[in-house]
């Protein structure tokens, strides 16, 4: 997965987030239906910066930015801000 991918990939999360958080204004979807999907979102849009960040890292050292990978949840969600 290249930087576009990436990106396209997040900006199809934030789209979905979008949608969701008008289907939840419209009384289309049950609250607790869309604070899971909400947090599942945030999850995969953390993992999506943090495997963009790691590829810039990795060019920055003049590394293959092909070798970052995405981390896993318990990892993106428990960095220190």
């Amino acid at each position: 997965m290249d930087d576009t991918d990436i990106h396209d990939r997040i900006k199809g999360l934030i789209d979905e987030e979008h949608r969701l958080r008008e289907r939840a204004q419209q009384g289309d979807i049950e609250p607790d239906d869309e604070a899971r999907r909400l947090r599942a979102v945030e999850v995969q849009l953390d993992q999506c910066w943090d495997l963009l960040r790691q590829r810039r890292a990795l060019r920055g050292a003049s590394d293959d930015p092909d070798a970052a990978a995405p981390r896993d949840e318990s990892t993106v969600e428990n960095y220190r801000q």
